[in-house]
């Protein structure tokens, strides 16, 4: 074989070479690509897992109105009002509440109406009709204000003496007592982070069963359950809180479970 047949067979295989290489970057390029723009056409499996932690509460929330009623002069009763609040306010500052946890939520100025029931009063009495007589419209007599105020108690030791305590200084209701967390994407963080956990060591043992390989992760989607609420609170009204002899109320936080659940995508190679 001359010099030249051996130059072109060198320069075909190098060809021949060369068109492979090319084939198998296109390939692959196709195929990265097809990926990438449509994860869904990769094999995939799907794993969940769920992270769960018992919490403790560590704030009690409740809310207080202080609603005061009287004639129609409003500075007088708004002056009224003020009086109320700042004393049941100041109540609970001693207690240990500190200003942030306080809050006014609504403050509203409501209207009394007189009205009259008036019915078909007839001035005289023609043999067609009768004619009424013209009714007064309602009036105007007096003035409510109701004001009311979210507090938040992290010393649970203090939660009975002021529930019972904050109506014999001001307050004429309390309601919507609940328990939180204060820290609560804290917690949330925590069940994620088990939660993920289980799912990945799902995916280990799947593959190993399936002998194959995991790959990325192709999707992860999350999901909160409402946490349940345990607490108590014992049966003495707080409308007779300002008895002595009626002792506070027994409060107790119980707990709340955090449960996070996790569904993980994952490439099968």
């Amino acid at each position: 074989m001359n010099q030249d047949d051996r130059i072109k067979k060198y320069l075909k295989v190098t060809g021949i070479f060369a068109m492979l290489v090319l084939s198998y970057v296109a390939l692959s390029f196709a195929s990265s690509y097809s990926r990438a723009i449509d994860p869904t056409s990769l094999r995939s499996f799907s794993v969940s897992g769920e992270g769960k932690v018992v919490a403790i509460p560590d704030v009690a929330q409740f809310t207080f109105n202080v609603v005061t009623e009287g004639d129609v002069d409003v500075t007088k009763l708004q002056a009224e009002n003020t009086v109320k609040t700042n004393k049941a306010i100041n109540f609970i500052k001693e207690n240990g509440v500190e200003d942030k946890d306080i809050r006014t939520l609504s403050y509203n100025i409501e209207p009394r109406y007189q009205y009259y029931n008036c019915g078909v009063r007839p001035l005289y009495t023609s043999e067609t009709y009768p004619i009424q007589e013209p009714c007064p419209p309602s009036e105007i007599v007096g003035y409510t204000i109701r004001q009311t105020i979210s507090v938040k108690v992290r010393d649970f030791s203090k939660t009975g003496d002021i529930l019972s305590g904050i109506v014999e200084n001001g307050a004429n209701t309390v309601s919507s007592l609940n328990f939180t967390i204060d820290d609560q994407k804290g917690i949330e963080k925590e069940a994620r982070d088990i939660a993920i956990k289980e799912a990945r060591e799902k995916a280990r043992e799947i593959a190993k069963t399936a002998k194959f390989r995991v790959g990325d992760i192709i999707s992860i989607n999350e999901g909160y359950s409402t946490p349940f609420v345990r607490y108590s609170l014992s049966e003495t009204s707080m409308a007779g809180a300002k008895d002595a002899s009626v002792p506070a109320p027994s409060i107790e936080p119980g707990s709340q479970e955090i449960i996070v659940n996790v569904t993980i995508q994952y490439e099968i190679r």
